[in-house]
């Protein structure tokens, strides 16, 4: 984890967000159910990447639209 990220991933409004999410997709890998697989989602997702400049914004780090939960193949693939 990048130190700038850390006071966010180990927020209470994150984990909050990201246990409401994977509840709100069922807990599976958003992309394989587009494959018609049926996979464990382990990794909430950001689709605009967080970096030092956003990442204290909530639109970006908070907002459901800007989230994904993937299963680890996925996430690899995404980064």
């Amino acid at each position: 984890m990048k130190p700038w990220a850390k006071d966010f991933y180990m927020s209470t409004a994150w984990r909050s967000c990201r246990d409401a999410y994977i509840k709100s997709v069922g807990g599976l890998c958003e992309e394989c159910l587009k494959a018609g697989m049926v996979t464990p989602g382990k990794i909430v997702h950001h689709r605009i990447h967080l970096t030092p400049a956003n990442v204290n914004d909530p639109n970006i780090t908070l907002d459901w639209s800007n989230l994904q939960l993937l299963c680890r193949y996925h996430h690899a693939a995404m980064h």
